[in-house]
């Protein structure tokens, strides 16, 4: 089952995502769950795949994606975690590499990605997106994917040039992490270690490995970040990307306005979206506000 959080007719819903469209649970059963965090917080996935066979409500072409999980209490984020890209930054720290997104630093599916203005280094990292469905604390190894709710692809844009000795400054600014286009529930992926990831820029391939090069498996992240943190429904742990990204290539490659970015994670998702200029970001939501007050 594939669940997508998005807009449609100026309304937040989320749906199932089939052939024909998606059938918006929003309508169905957005009394007891508003969102698909309400959802994964009230155990109620079983209740979703009871409506699967309903047919489609709204037609892809009428909705705007939003990301997977829009308000998650916590997006924690592992660094250095596939074997090439600790080569391309010589990493040699065994422990997890972690840093925190903000859940106003994403977006979604075929939506602008925002170039920050003040970045000349604005690189591409395509990931694996775990989504949390049932709390805990001190999660031990063995028992940890049974917490799992499903998996997404995730570009994590970064402003390298901002990252400086610590990650956070480079990995928040407005629009920069895409999320998306939806949720494959667990169910549909017992091993998340036998799946191919791969990165487009303009259509050219720039990261391409499997996600059994991770040096810290989905596992052993949930065991380690249970110990410190409670992790509850609808967080996102995203668990980094493989090698060849645009810092470390010869000579440099970053991403530019008017660029388009994929994520494509087999059996999960294609992830698609548009680089944007922040002025222009910023002049088009003036627009938007002045045909408000227009009306």
């Amino acid at each position: 089952m594939k669940l997508a959080s998005y807009l449609y007719q100026g309304r937040k819903s989320y749906g199932i995502a089939t052939e024909h469209g998606m059938i918006d649970l929003g309508r169905h059963l957005g009394q007891r769950y508003p969102d698909l965090k309400a959802l994964l917080a009230g155990n109620a996935l079983a209740q979703a795949q009871a409506l699967a066979t309903l047919p489609a409500d709204v037609d892809f072409d009428d909705l705007t994606f939003l990301p997977v999980i829009q308000n998650p209490e916590k997006i924690l984020c592992v660094g250095m975690n596939y074997a090439e890209k600790r080569k391309e930054f010589d990493q040699h720290n065994p422990a997890p590499t972690l840093f925190v997104r903000f859940a106003d630093s994403q977006t979604g599916h075929d939506s602008p990605v925002i170039k920050p203005s003040r970045s000349v280094e604005f690189d591409y990292e395509g990931e694996l997106a775990v989504i949390i469905g049932s709390a805990g604390e001190n999660i031990a190894r063995e028992d940890a994917l049974a917490h799992v709710a499903g998996y997404s692809c995730y570009m994590d844009g970064s402003a390298r040039d901002w990252q400086h000795t610590w990650f956070t400054a480079g990995k928040n600014w407005p629009q920069t992490g895409a999320f998306g286009p939806w949720m494959t529930t667990a169910d549909e992926i017992p091993d998340p270690h036998t799946l191919a990831i791969r990165t487009w820029l303009n259509g050219h391939m720039v990261q391409d490995d499997n996600t059994r090069s991770m040096i810290h498996k989905v596992a052993e992240l949930i065991e380690y970040i249970s110990t410190f943190t409670s992790l509850r429904a609808g967080d996102v742990i995203i668990t980094g990307s493989p090698g060849g990204v645009g810092k470390k290539r010869v000579p440099p490659l970053f991403m530019k306005p008017g660029d388009r970015i994929e994520v494509e994670i087999e059996k999960i998702g294609h992830l698609s979206n548009v680089i944007v200029a922040a002025d222009t970001q910023v002049a088009a939501g003036r627009q938007v506000s002045h045909a408000q007050a227009a009306h």
